[in-house]
């Protein structure tokens, strides 16, 4: 349990590994297709249940590659609340850390679910920017079983994400890691747009 208490000051890792046009010397946000588990950043961002002890999705993946040590670690953080997040190490994962937030259950954009959203982007960052990461891939939150619209959760994220990078300068590389094609082409079609 001493390993979750010290990740704040743990140095980050230092490169990618170039393994897609996102991992190179491409722009600052970028969107790829690809297991979010193997991919060689410094912080992936887990898409957890409140509970942060393991679900299905990019959660139940996450904690597979990770090993049981995470379930160990996530356990003494007493669970997360929507729009919040959390840091952990990452184990056995190629991302030195992992921050688990808990996206917005959708309801028909009725139960202030937007916000929410924004609240995880921007939280899960400033905690990447906490434990002086600069590279993080983000997992399509709430978009899975949370039923969250993908045409409306993209654009979102991509705001969200520029809106809080402004105030967060040692974060030089965010990937929206895509588990479909479709997610893959909406985030392409919208980052394409600046």
């Amino acid at each position: 349990m001493a390993m979750c208490a010290e990740i704040a000051g743990r140095a980050a890792c230092t490169s990618l590994t170039p393994m897609s046009p996102c991992m190179d010397n491409t722009p600052l946000l970028c969107a790829l297709q690809a297991n979010i588990t193997t991919l060689a950043v410094d912080v992936i961002v887990n898409a957890a249940n409140s509970s942060l002890l393991g679900g299905g999705g990019v959660d139940g993946a996450i904690h597979r590659a990770a090993g049981p040590e995470l379930l160990a670690c996530c356990r003494a953080l007493n669970g997360c609340q929507t729009g919040e997040a959390k840091i952990t190490p990452g184990f056995r994962l190629p991302a030195r850390y992992v921050i688990h937030t808990v996206g917005p259950i959708w309801q028909g954009g009725k139960a202030n679910e937007a916000a929410l959203l924004a609240a995880c982007y921007r939280r899960s960052l400033e905690l990447t920017a906490d434990a002086k990461a600069a590279t993080v891939a983000f997992p399509c939150i709430s978009t899975g079983v949370y039923g969250y619209p993908s045409e409306l959760a993209a654009p979102l994220a991509i705001a969200s994400v520029r809106a809080a990078l402004e105030h967060l300068p040692g974060i030089r590389k965010v990937l929206f890691c895509c588990f479909s094609r479709e997610d893959l082409a909406l985030y392409e079609m919208l980052l394409a747009q600046d």
